[in-house]
């Protein structure tokens, strides 16, 4: 099955710092990609755990005695690793995009090229998908939506028209939402803006806020002493979180301080941002807005 190339894969593997004898776990498995280059680095003795709720992503499973897959969202990632009886582990690698193979299977409805029902479920076992969000959410809702997670200006406008023309008749289709939101879709702009409108239902439809903050909140406990985490994100929503929860442990607010103004973090970064190179951007040019950040559990 056709899978993007990995991102950033010598520099995110390389930031974990593996050790031959380590366990490590891959909560974005997709492709594998990232696996490998993780059990190429292990021992004999060392363990891989990786997790991914999309069924596809489950043929291609590794096989490999050192290789555990996990069919479940990473939001579970404490909750599974202590089923398989691991408390802490070495290492936690995230790509947080949607893969290469997720967009070009047009009926999952990733992908502003191709006509499909409106779906964007990354776990088909989910109930809530595009279609109940465009469909089914108040006005008010699906402006928060268009506005938080797609960063459109026109939020309002947009949401006004899709409640309007959802009560004549509803909308089904990547086509016929683009046909209600035609106004906005200047042939200059008509890429980029759809690119918006489609992450902001996208993220809606999988929480993916919500499960980054959670999965977040795991890894101080997830990772034992000296263990890493390497974290691609490819909007800024996500990359402001990661590089918040990284300086301070919080997503909002000041940590507490004491008398001496200091205060205490579960994570420190290592090295600073890492972007893709031009060479890598211009053989995957899904990599051009990926950014990678790396941390150790203090």
């Amino acid at each position: 099955m056709e899978y993007h190339n990995p991102v950033l894969l010598k520099e995110t593997v390389d930031g974990l710092n593996i050790k031959e004898d380590g366990i490590y776990v891959d909560v974005t498995f997709g492709g594998g990609g990232h696996s490998k280059e993780i059990l190429r680095r292990l021992g004999p003795n060392g363990k891989l755990f990786a997790f991914d709720q999309d069924p596809d992503a489950l043929e291609n499973a590794i096989d490999d005695d050192r290789f555990q897959l996990i069919h479940e969202n990473f939001r579970y990632v404490k909750r599974f690793l202590r089923f398989y009886g691991v408390k802490q582990v070495d290492g936690v690698l995230a790509d947080f995009g949607v893969s290469s193979h997720q967009f070009d299977v047009a009926e999952r409805g990733f992908s502003t090229r191709f006509e499909a029902a409106l779906d964007m479920r990354m776990d088909q076992a989910s109930k809530l998908s595009a279609y109940n969000v465009i469909n089914e959410y108040e006005e008010e809702q699906l402006k928060q939506v268009l506005l938080q997670y797609g960063e459109l200006r026109a939020a309002p406008a947009m949401a006004k028209l899709i409640v309007e023309a959802r009560e004549v008749e509803l909308i089904k289709t990547s086509n016929q939402l683009k046909a209600v939101l035609k106004k906005f879709l200047s042939p200059k702009h008509e890429n980029k803006i759809l690119a918006q409108i489609y992450q902001a239902i996208r993220i809606e439809v999988n929480q993916e806020i919500e499960v980054l903050k959670e999965f977040l909140m795991q890894t101080p406990e997830v990772l034992a002493p000296q263990g890493r985490v390497s974290l691609i994100s490819y909007h800024s929503l996500e990359d402001r979180l990661v590089k918040r929860f990284i300086r301070n442990g919080l997503f909002q607010g000041e940590p507490e301080r004491d008398v001496f103004g200091a205060f205490e973090v579960p994570l420190k970064k290592v090295g600073g941002l890492i972007v893709p190179s031009a060479e890598e951007i211009k053989i995957n040019n899904r990599a051009r807005s990926a950014k990678l950040r790396i941390a150790e559990k203090v």
